[in-house]
């Protein structure tokens, strides 16, 4: 207690507190730093010397001020990478995000009229040129979507939707519960791993709204399955004056076939397959921000967005325009631009190339490294089961020391995401973007030494 008495007042110290630090932070954040070293010195019983006690007031301000949002470097051979959010945006996207955060825009009045409009006008015309719908809607993302779909178009009404295709992807999202949330009442017809026509046929009653097909996403079914396909269970939805639904989930709108993957659904297949509303991610295999899309018939897109949630699940308008500017290299088919596309076109033997450059940089500096073969994932629930060919770059290391290396790795000013594979930190170069090596290879130093 006697010691206790020996702290300063926090008065005293906020005038001894240096000018730069009160500069740089501000008199109130130096304030309270103050105020907290003071407390934890109180609690502990222990009064700290001058020096440790400036230490911690710059301790406490650099936590609250370090950004808990960072860049960071994707070594993972996860290309959609939900946790590090998913596609990185070309930099025609960035750049026009940018643009558009620092002033005001025509977000919702027509400059050639000065009336009012609505957001959704803004990339509706090019969406509907690429895909072949009616009309488009853009909203926050693509649970939202399907989340809006259903609340607007089948609230108090049965959907019927195949037991195979109730999934669940990341984050615990859930499409029984996504459809409980809607208003809308489940009716699950087939098995889980096969599901016909007549299933759907059988289920549907007077009080049917919907057919809703679900891409499974981040999960196969292989072996004796069975599913319905589009263009039957369009001409049964007619035929009984039902809609049919689709939560297709990637939004891809290029082919995978030709870069060795197996076929991705796009959105043009499933308009031109008949279906009446198809909702999808615009953040995952099209490659632009996070948003949710839905394309469809005109009239269904106009009651969708007449309803009260279509206001809570808007997007803004720096997300407008880095779809708007992502949309467009579609528009001019300058796929290379793309970052998703550019890392999954990716040749094996370049991939190698820069590996290789990174192990005989880092040994020149010590570091022993080895180069050894290993397969990238698309990632974001696209494309489950499919691999592309890598060369990976392993950190010779004691088994025992991985988990202290891939954590040194993640606590550097700008985080390098890796992972272990057969008990050893390994980077793949796939993931890396152009004019990152110099900041990783640096990192990768510092953790290990």
């Amino acid at each position: 207690m006697a010691k206790l008495r020996t702290l300063p007042s926090v008065n005293r110290l906020l005038e001894d507190a240096p000018d730069a630090l009160v500069r740089a932070h501000g008199r109130a954040l130096v304030l309270y730093a103050i105020q907290e070293v003071l407390s934890q010195e109180r609690e502990s019983g222990s009064v700290s010397d001058a020096s440790d006690r400036w230490k911690g007031v710059e301790a406490i301000i650099e936590a609250l001020r370090q950004p808990a949002l960072r860049a960071c470097i994707n070594a993972t051979g996860v290309i959609l990478h939900t946790n590090l959010g998913r596609a990185p945006l070309a930099e025609e996207a960035a750049q026009a995000a940018h643009r558009i955060a620092r002033g005001y825009a025509t977000l919702e009045i027509d400059p050639g009229t000065g009336r009012r409009g609505i957001r959704h006008d803004a990339v509706s015309p090019v969406l509907t040129y690429l895909t072949g719908a009616e009309d488009a809607a853009v909203v926050n993302n693509g649970a939202a979507a399907t989340l809006l779909m259903l609340t607007a178009l089948a609230r108090g009404r049965e959907v019927i939707v195949s037991r195979g295709e109730l999934v669940e992807i990341g984050g615990a999202f859930r499409m029984p519960e996504i459809m409980r949330l809607s208003g809308s009442r489940m009716v699950e017809v087939g098995t889980t791993n096969r599901t016909r026509v007549k299933d759907y046929e059988a289920a549907i009653t007077p009080k049917t709204a919907a057919i809703l097909k679900v891409h499974t996403s981040n999960f196969q079914v292989v072996g004796f399955t069975e599913n319905a396909g589009l263009k039957e269970l369009a001409v049964l939805a007619q035929q009984h004056g039902v809609l049919l639904l689709e939560d297709l989930g990637s939004g891809a709108l290029l082919d995978s076939a030709p870069f060795g993957l197996a076929p991705e659904p796009r959105v043009q297949e499933s308009i031109a397959a008949g279906v009446d509303l198809v909702a999808c991610s615009a953040d995952k295999m099209l490659g632009g921000p996070q948003a949710g899309l839905l394309l469809g018939r005109a009239t269904l897109i106009a009651t969708v967005l007449k309803h009260p949630l279509a206001r809570a699940v808007r997007v803004d308008k720096m997300t407008l325009a880095a779809l708007l500017a992502t949309l467009d290299l579609y528009l001019t088919q300058a796929y290379s631009l793309l970052p998703v596309w550019r890392m999954i076109a990716l040749a094996p033997g370049k991939i190698a190339d820069r590996a290789a450059a990174w192990k005989s940089r880092l040994e020149e500096d010590g570091v022993t490294t080895e180069l050894e073969p290993g397969e990238s994932t698309v990632g974001g629930g696209s494309l489950p089961g499919e691999r592309l060919p890598t060369t990976l770059l392993a950190l010779k290391l004691p088994k025992s020391r991985a988990g202290a290396v891939l954590d040194a790795l993640r606590r550097q000013t700008l985080p390098v995401i890796a992972r272990v594979h057969d008990g050893r930190v390994v980077l793949d170069p796939r993931t890396v973007l152009e004019g990152e090596d110099d900041a990783l290879l640096a990192a990768i130093r510092t953790a290990v030494s």
